[in-house]
């Protein structure tokens, strides 16, 4: 089934105006302090937050074949280029260096988070022609980039003031269920998250449409 052109720029624009909701709406209840850890209790109110925009994309292309018809439309470089987000990791340096985030968190969740944003433009730009050798860098980055997300997201855990944090001791992640910075963990990481699932989506159906392409050809 194919969709018009117009049906996909609505898409475009809808899903625009989510995202907009999205991060107004975790604003709104970060302020209200609702984030915070209470009594060393598991952060389960932030794990919803990272956990479920990804798990509802993934949800969607496998079930909605509207949402599969855009992913399969949208511009793959497009996609990558929105990774350059990922240089908010310079915040964690920068409030690292003022003793608010523990090192063993800040540093390998913010310099993985730079390089994966720095790169992206260099990677989105050698998709203007998918050959082979673009398909593996892009691959080999975007498996880079979950990575690196899946890390950030553990140790901020282990060094949550909760019962799960087991690192803490040497410093604690309080200040990421504070705004501004709730907006990294909260809204920004289960972006990007759900960005890499859809480039993933995008690259794998177009790889496969010339599979076809080329064994209706011979």
């Amino acid at each position: 089934m194919s969709f018009p052109t117009p049906a996909i720029g609505a898409m475009t624009s809808w899903l625009w105006w989510v995202a907009a909701a999205w991060a107004a709406a975790i604003m709104l209840v970060g302020a209200l302090g609702v984030f915070a850890p209470a009594d060393g209790d598991p952060p389960v109110a932030l794990g919803v937050a990272v956990a479920a925009p990804p798990l509802l994309v993934v949800g969607l292309l496998l079930r909605s074949a509207p949402f599969r018809a855009w992913a399969r439309a949208a511009d793959l470089r497009a996609l990558t280029l929105l990774q350059m987000w990922r240089v908010v990791g310079f915040g964690f340096l920068a409030v690292w260096t003022v003793d608010e985030l523990p090192g063993a968190f800040a540093l390998p969740a913010g310099i993985g988070d730079i390089v994966v944003g720095v790169t992206a433009p260099a990677v989105a730009a050698r998709l203007t022609r998918r050959t082979r050798s673009a398909m593996k860098i892009f691959y080999g980055w975007t498996a880079f980039g979950v990575i690196d997300l899946i890390v950030a997201v553990v140790l901020g855990v282990l060094h949550s003031p909760t019962k799960l944090g087991t690192l803490a001791a040497a410093g604690d992640t309080t200040v990421m269920s504070e705004l501004p910075m709730i907006l990294i963990p909260a809204f920004i990481v289960p972006a990007m998250l759900a960005l890499h699932a859809i480039s993933l989506f995008n690259a794998r159906s177009l790889t496969q449409s010339r599979q076809v392409m080329r064994g209706s050809g011979r």
